[in-house]
């Protein structure tokens, strides 16, 4: 069955001490530099988009999430009206 992993091509030009570098560490690691690139460049990606989504909090921010958590507020007359109309739609059923 043929493979269906599509592929797309990178370039960037890069110093020539950039270059060794890479070579370098790629050699150490008993890789192409190719396969080094894309696996350093991987792990950047991830790196910077888990960072990125990472919610922050300040302390009082913290505090009060947790005490909403602890102490909810009262449901809205609302969602009391909506969940009275879900559960007799379930129990019509």
């Amino acid at each position: 069955m043929p493979s269906t992993h599509s592929t797309a091509r990178l370039e960037a030009r890069i110093s020539t001490d950039l270059h060794s570098l890479l070579k370098r560490a790629a050699e150490i690691q008993g890789r192409t530099m190719t396969d080094f690139v894309v696996a350093a460049v991987q792990d950047a990606a991830q790196r910077a988009i888990e960072q990125a989504e990472l919610i922050r909090l300040t302390l009082a921010d913290q505090e009060c999430f947790a005490q909403a958590l602890l102490t909810p507020p009262a449901p809205a007359p609302a969602l009391g009206r909506a969940f009275a109309r879900r559960h007799k739609l379930v129990s019509d059923e």
